[in-house]
């Protein structure tokens, strides 16, 4: 998994049940929460100098024991969030020592403080491959997936996700395609252009200097509303698209190629200054 190639290089790397996914229904949801609070009384020792949740749901079990351990918690907000908070950042607020931020618009509804969006480092150096990558995330776009495969375009990677790639494959034998890969890095480092929902990989692509479109969130009201992904878009200077057609995503694309790239404060590195500082005493 592409998050245990990167974690262990830091230290030890444990795995918990996420209770809740884009489409996972109630009657599952509430038996596997229980179930992630049970395993994470494994993983969290009273031994600990600070808690760090990056915000999803699965961070909330360890977030909130260790709380009930008295240990410092730092619970970061999503980057894709302007207009309310995520489910996670609004239950942890209560119990956190610091909410983080990462624009000035989340101080409309969270008390924290900013310190920019988190961009990941550079594995490699950016080098230019000549292909549009268009990333359907983790779990698959696949309205993304079909309009890309109804375009003309030549020289494409096509990153599906949990959507079976045969079909594409078969109509598009001269273009790459594959499900996931623990080496999406290289993949980004070498695109002309990045096309994808909202989330971590378009901030992975600012940092390889590539221009980004945007797509709407794939109908998961969960992971955050139109507004919110136009918002971000606006952030990174991406082409935004709330609709999605093969003429409409070839435009988009030869349009963010002439787009100015972003220029961005690391707030990761910030963070990880400040928390040193402030809880470790170093």
């Amino acid at each position: 998994m592409l998050s245990r190639e990167r974690l262990s290089e830091l230290g030890e790397v444990n795995f918990l049940i996420k209770p809740r996914g884009p489409r996972t229904p109630y009657y599952r949801f509430i038996p596997r929460l229980i179930k992630a609070f049970s395993e994470v009384l494994r993983y969290v020792p009273s031994d600990y100098d600070v808690v760090v949740s990056t915000g999803s749901n699965f961070c909330i079990p360890p977030a909130i024991i260790s709380w009930f351990k008295g240990l410092p918690l730092v619970n970061i907000e999503s980057a894709s969030r302007f207009v309310k908070p995520s489910k996670t950042a609004r239950i942890l607020q209560p119990f956190s020592s610091l909410t983080v931020l990462q624009w000035e618009e989340q101080r409309k509804f969270l008390k924290g403080r900013v310190f920019g969006p988190f961009l990941p480092s550079r594995r490699i150096d950016p080098w230019d491959g000549g292909y549009i990558l268009i990333a359907g995330g983790t779990y698959g776009y696949r309205e993304l997936l079909d309009a890309a495969s109804e375009t003309h375009l030549r020289d494409v990677v096509l990153q599906t996700g949990r959507v079976d790639p045969e079909r594409y494959r078969r109509r598009h034998p001269d273009w790459r395609v594959f499900t996931t890969t623990e080496k999406f890095y290289e993949v980004i480092a070498g695109a002309e252009v990045v096309v994808t929902p909202p989330g971590a990989t378009p901030l992975e692509a600012v940092t390889y200097g590539k221009p980004v479109v945007i797509v709407k969130y794939p109908e998961w009201s969960r992971a955050g509303t139109l507004e919110d992904a136009r918002l971000f878009a606006e952030k990174l200077n991406a082409p935004f698209l709330s609709e999605l057609s093969p003429r409409i995503l070839v435009e988009a694309i030869e349009e963010a190629k002439g787009r100015e790239r972003p220029r961005l404060r690391n707030g990761g590195r910030v963070l990880a200054d400040y928390i040193v500082k402030a809880y470790l005493n170093l």
